[in-house]
C-alpha cells in the first residue's frame, strides 16, 4: 500500500470502516415530473440521475445519521467507548440550537463525547474528514466518527427546475483512527465567497419570520411568503467548477506525494454525472479507473454523497478496500475539499 505524506508525523490515520443509510422511499424521474415541468429522459441526460431516495415515515436527519453511524461503528470492530469525537457534516439540520451532533451521539450510546456539526455544503464530508484526521494527529482524540448526512428534500421547491430533479436524502459515515501506514493525505480545501450566492437559501430566517407574521395578519404591509427553499444557479456553478476543481484535484495529488498514475479509484461529489466525467478527463485519469456514479440512483445528497458513493462502490465490487482513491467534494459556499485516501474495507453491514 502506498504511504501518503502527512502534515504532522505524530500519527498515521486512515478510514477504518464505513457505514451508510439510504431512505426506504425510491423516487423515479417519472414521479418527479408529475410536478416538475420536465421529462425523465431530459433529467437523466442533463444530470445523470434516474432515481433518488427521499425520507418518509419516521425517517429524520437524526434517525438516518444514527443508523449510518451505527453501521460504521459495527463494521469497524472498535469499541465505541474509544470514539473521542463525532462530527456531523450537514446543512439540513432543522434547528440552529441545539445542533445535531450531541443528539446523534446520545442515540449511539456515546453521550458526553466531543460532538459538533460542520456545515460546508456539499464539501462538508471532505472538511469533516480533514478535521478528524488532524484531531487525531494532534493527539486530541484517538478515534473520530465522521457522519455526512442530509435531508435535502425538506428544503426543496418541487417545481424548481434548478434543484428539484437533482437532490436526494441519505447518510454515510466513517470511523477514522490510527493506522500503521497513513491513509488520509493532507486536505486541500478552499472557498469563494464572491460567488456564494450561486447556491443559496432563498430567504434568511429573520425575513422569513417577518413574512410569516404578515400571513397571520400581524403586518399586512410585509410581502407574504411560502416555503423557504434552496436555489441554485447551475451555469454559474458549472463555470466556477470548471476553473476551480481541476486545480484542486492537481493540488490534492501534489500534497499527497503520489502520482495520478497511482490513483485506483475516483470518488467525486455526486453533483452531476457530466461534470464528473469532465473532471476525470481533464485530470488525465486512465479510462479504466472506476469512478463513482452513485448519483444515478441516489441523487445529489450534498455532504452525504462521498461516503454513500464509496459505500456503493465497495458493496458492489467496483472498488476494494485498500485501494487508493481521489476524493473531492464541492458546492455551497462556494467551497471545496479534497484528499487522496485509502478506501476502508467493504462493509459487513451494507445499506442495500
Amino acid at each position: 500500500m502506498v504511504s501518503l505524506a502527512v502534515n504532522k508525523s505524530r500519527a498515521n490515520v486512515a478510514m477504518l470502516s464505513i457505514g451508510a443509510y439510504r431512505p426506504q422511499r425510491l423516487v423515479s424521474n417519472a414521479e418527479v415530473c408529475e410536478v416538475l415541468d420536465s421529462t425523465p429522459e431530459w433529467i437523466f441526460e442533463r444530470t445523470g440521475v434516474r432515481n433518488r431516495r427521499w425520507i418518509s415515515g419516521d425517517e429524520t436527519l437524526q434517525y438516518i445519521s444514527a443508523r449510518a453511524g451505527e453501521r460504521a461503528l459495527n463494521n469497524s470492530g472498535i469499541d465505541r467507548s474509544k470514539i473521542g469525537a463525532l462530527i456531523l457534516c450537514t446543512s439540513s439540520w432543522l434547528k440552529l440550537t441545539p445542533h445535531g451532533a450531541p443528539s446523534v451521539a446520545a442515540d449511539l450510546g456515546m453521550n458526553g463525547i466531543v460532538a459538533f456539526d460542520l456545515t460546508s455544503g456539499c464539501g462538508g464530508f471532505g472538511y469533516g474528514l480533514g478535521v478528524a484526521a488532524d484531531l487525531i494527529r494532534a493527539g486530541s482524540v484517538d478515534y473520530v466518527l465522521v457522519i455526512g448526512a442530509e435531508t435535502m428534500t425538506v428544503g426543496l421547491d418541487p417545481t424548481d427546475r434548478g434543484t428539484a430533479m437533482i437532490f436526494g436524502d441519505g447518510a454515510g459515515a466513517v470511523v477514522v483512527g490510527p493506522s500503521e501506514e497513513n491513509g488520509i493525505s493532507p486536505t486541500v480545501w478552499g472557498s469563494d465567497g464572491e460567488n456564494a450566492g450561486a447556491i443559496a437559501q432563498d430567504i434568511d430566517f429573520l425575513e422569513y419570520m417577518q413574512r410569516a407574521q404578515a400571513m397571520q395578519g400581524v403586518d399586512p404591509e410585509v410581502e407574504k411568503i411560502g416555503r423557504m427553499s434552496l436555489r441554485m444557479e447551475g451555469p454559474r456553478v458549472f463555470r466556477w467548477a470548471a476553473v476551480t476543481l481541476p486545480r484542486a484535484l492537481s493540488t490534492a495529488l501534489e500534497v499527497s506525494g503520489v502520482a495520478k498514475e497511482d490513483i485506483e479509484v475516483f470518488v467525486p461529489h455526486q453533483a452531476n454525472a457530466r461534470i464528473n466525467e469532465l473532471m476525470k478527463k481533464n485530470l488525465g485519469l486512465a479510462d479504466d479507473i472506476p469512478m463513482a456514479n452513485d448519483i444515478e440512483n441516489t441523487g445529489n445528497t450534498s455532504a452525504a454523497s462521498i461516503p454513500l458513493a464509496m459505500e456503493e462502490m465497495l458493496v458492489t465490487g467496483k472498488a476494494k478496500g485498500g485501494q487508493l482513491a481521489l476524493l473531492l467534494g464541492f458546492g455551497a459556499g462556494l467551497s471545496y475539499a479534497g484528499q487522496v485516501a485509502v478506501l476502508p474495507p467493504a462493509p459487513a453491514e451494507p445499506s442495500f
